[in-house]
């Protein structure tokens, strides 16, 4: 059975997003087609928001949403796994609409104790991902320079981990949400001389056995290699997308530091981890709805840019709303 027309947004220019209306169409034979509730905004999609010049316009329609969530309204002849009415989180690219459509191998079923909830279950992936390339474990000082909706899941992952952890932000209320999520101690980053020594005093000078870089700019990258202790782990989640960075290579070797990239590309571990994320979440080990801070209508996506850019006080993570 066909649907009505289903809306889209399409970016057309820096800060210049049309809603659209088309005719959907009917899943392939092994495709889910998914009435999107909604999709969440990720950091990653400002600079297509921004016009940065490494891409062109206009985007296809629905693009650049990966955080999507909703309930499947139809499936292919060879799709046996899911059935019209599940409640589903996707991993897809084209979530700034009312539809998109996916494989089984992209779908999580959501349970019923998250029925009504908002479940952009890619970003929680991505969280859950990082920690476990981290090696965080009990009894460790971990610092998280950048306090965003990851750098705030990964305070709360950490802390539930039993480490010790000291966030670090520029935003005085992302360090608030920070000690919300379970952050010990928290520094501002505003001069980078007084907030290394700050947070090199929280560590007693020994510095940290584990740093997560969740801002993705130069500064920030300085800082959290500067805080490893000797033989530590850096983990780089923050995205570096406006250009080559420097690093000071004999500093990493000689402290003999494991940098790692902690982006995963492997679509089924991201699954898994979108798997574990609703576990986390139905147990109440995790409760990201403190994290999503605001919301807009899928024909109000520009203001949901507008915010993620400026980051106004009191905010950490908008969603677009498409239901």
């Amino acid at each position: 059975m066909r649907e009505e027309a289903g809306r889209a947004a399409r970016f057309e220019g820096p800060h210049r997003v049309r809603i659209e209306s088309s005719e959907v169409g009917e899943p392939a034979a092994n495709q889910v087609r998914v009435k999107l509730e909604g999709c969440g905004v990720c950091g990653s999609n400002l600079p297509v928001w921004q016009g940065r010049p490494w891409f062109s316009y206009p985007f296809d329609p629905g693009v650049p949403g990966h955080e999507g969530w909703g309930r499947v309204s139809a499936v292919g002849s060879r799709v046996h796994e899911f059935t019209p009415g599940d409640r589903v989180a996707v991993l897809s690219g084209n979530a700034y609409a009312d539809y998109d459509f996916a494989t089984p191998e992209q779908l999580v079923r959501l349970p019923p104790q998250l029925e009504g909830k908002p479940f952009p279950g890619e970003p929680l992936a991505c969280a859950v991902n990082i920690f476990h390339r981290s090696g965080i474990s009990a009894g460790q000082l971990v610092a998280i320079v950048g306090i965003g909706f990851i750098g705030a899941a990964l305070t709360a992952l950490a802390s539930l981990a039993g480490a010790r952890v000291v966030a670090i932000s520029r935003r005085p209320f992302a360090l608030e949400m920070a000690q919300r999520c379970g952050a010990d101690a928290v520094v501002k980053f505003d001069d980078p001389t007084r907030t290394l020594r700050e947070a090199r005093r929280l560590s007693a000078d020994g510095g940290y056995e584990r740093v997560i870089e969740c801002v993705g700019s130069q500064g920030a990258l300085d800082l959290a290699s500067e805080l490893c202790a000797t033989r530590g782990r850096l983990i780089i989640a923050g995205y570096h997308q406006d250009g080559p960075r420097h690093v000071d290579l004999q500093q990493w070797n000689w402290r003999g530091l494991d940098v790692i990239n902690a982006h995963e590309r492997d679509p089924a571990v991201y699954k898994r981890a979108m798997q574990e994320a609703v576990e986390l979440v139905v147990s109440g080990k995790l409760k990201p709805g403190l994290l999503f801070t605001h919301s807009f209508p899928l024909e109000d996506i520009s203001a949901a840019f507008t915010a993620l850019e400026q980051r106004p006080h009191g905010f950490l993570k908008a969603l677009v709303l498409c239901a």
